[in-house]
């Protein structure tokens, strides 16, 4: 069995489906929120999102992110 047979990328982003995820975008700053959906290009949907930085931070509701933007994303409230 190969490392790909036992890991298949999506799987943790399907099992953090309704939960609370954080996730880093290119431009430095963070959004937190319920991940609601995702596609098979990984563009991701979110609701009570809130997008923050060191210096600011506001609610934003249902938002829609492109894959292109995203660094990374984390399981959870924390970074």
């Amino acid at each position: 069995m190969t490392f790909m047979d036992e890991y298949k990328p999506f799987d943790m982003i399907h099992k953090s489906l309704n939960k609370t995820v954080v996730i880093a975008l290119k431009d430095g700053r963070f959004l937190k929120g319920r991940l609601i959906g995702y596609d098979t290009e990984l563009n991701l949907s979110m609701d009570n999102a809130e997008i923050f930085n060191d210096e600011m931070k506001k609610k934003l509701g249902v938002v829609v992110i492109r894959k292109n933007n995203v660094i990374s994303f984390t399981p959870g409230d924390t970074l």
